[in-house]
């Protein structure tokens, strides 16, 4: 048996039709006498010559209404499923961004002109994350995206002129993991020596921290000052660890933020941090991810 398996990269639909027939009457051929898979139609062989992708373009005037759109999408859907394809990818050309800091005011020598990129862009993604990249002050294992400081950022960037709605939050989907040189009784994880670096923890994604957090010595334990959820484990070698990240709670919080302040939107890094396998505590656990990014206000 020949793979029919494609990679599509959908730029439209405006095309798709003529594009389809030729696979279209390939997928009518009768199936094979001896086929053994639970899906009969992978047994159907392929006449033609496969190409590995499969596109079209869509007109914007049609894409901005909102009843072509759901259709076309659940369209593009049907099709992935019914010919086995890896995946759809949607291809917007044109769009110009950067991304930002989660602050505009120097940090680490990053001193730009955020007014004149902003002008420039579509708009700016801002990365609120890694805000414990460089820390002056005493070393202790803090959140990712702390609450109060990451909103702070983003009124400092509409406070030196630039437009809310051309500001996208970024928020983390992974987390921090602190090796403690000392962990104290209030929960404090003191690390390496000042400046603290990226050096003194590691990143580790959101479905790693799911599977780790229910068997740590503290369970999950909550920061109200950071609004940041965190936990403690000891590895094998003896060693305390303090693990900061976010999750649905830490992260609607930011998200109603979004809303209420009239930000573009809000996205993520990354989506290869959750589990999206079909284990159903894994697929609650993304399913609530997902969902938010959009909190019920």
């Amino acid at each position: 048996l020949r793979s029919r398996r494609l990679i599509p990269s959908l730029h439209g639909a405006l095309e798709l039709a003529s594009l389809l027939l030729p696979l279209l009457l390939a997928l009518s051929v009768g199936l094979g006498a001896d086929c053994h898979c639970q899906a009969p139609a992978l047994c159907r062989p392929i006449t033609h010559r496969p190409s590995p992708r499969l596109r079209g373009d869509v007109s914007i005037r049609d894409i901005i209404n909102a009843t072509f759109r759901a259709s076309w999408l659940a369209q593009q859907v049907k099709l992935a499923k019914t010919q086995y394809m890896d995946g759809i990818n949607l291809d917007k050309k044109l769009l110009v961004t950067f991304d930002v800091s989660w602050s505009p005011n120097c940090l680490g020598r990053r001193c730009y002109n955020y007014t004149g990129i902003a002008d420039a862009c579509d708009f700016l993604f801002v990365m609120s994350y890694g805000e414990r990249s460089l820390v002056w002050s005493q070393c202790i294992a803090g959140a990712n995206s702390p609450y109060t400081k990451t909103l702070t950022g983003y009124d400092d960037y509409i406070k030196i002129g630039i437009n809310p709605k051309k500001l996208v939050m970024g928020i983390p989907w992974y987390g921090y993991d602190y090796t403690c040189q000392n962990l104290s009784a209030n929960h404090v994880c003191t690390t390496a020596k000042y400046p603290c670096k990226d050096a003194v923890y590691c990143q580790v994604a959101y479905q790693m921290i799911m599977k780790q957090v229910n068997s740590s010595t503290s369970g999950r334990l909550w920061d109200k000052i950071q609004q940041s959820p965190y936990y403690h484990y000891q590895d094998q070698a003896g060693h305390f660890h303090q693990v900061w990240y976010d999750d649905p709670q830490s992260i609607s919080l930011k998200a109603a933020y979004v809303q209420n302040r009239g930000l573009l939107g809000i996205g993520m890094w990354h989506a290869n941090c959750l589990d999206y396998s079909g284990d159903a505590i894994d697929k609650q656990q993304t399913e609530e991810m997902w969902k938010a990014l959009k909190p019920k206000l």
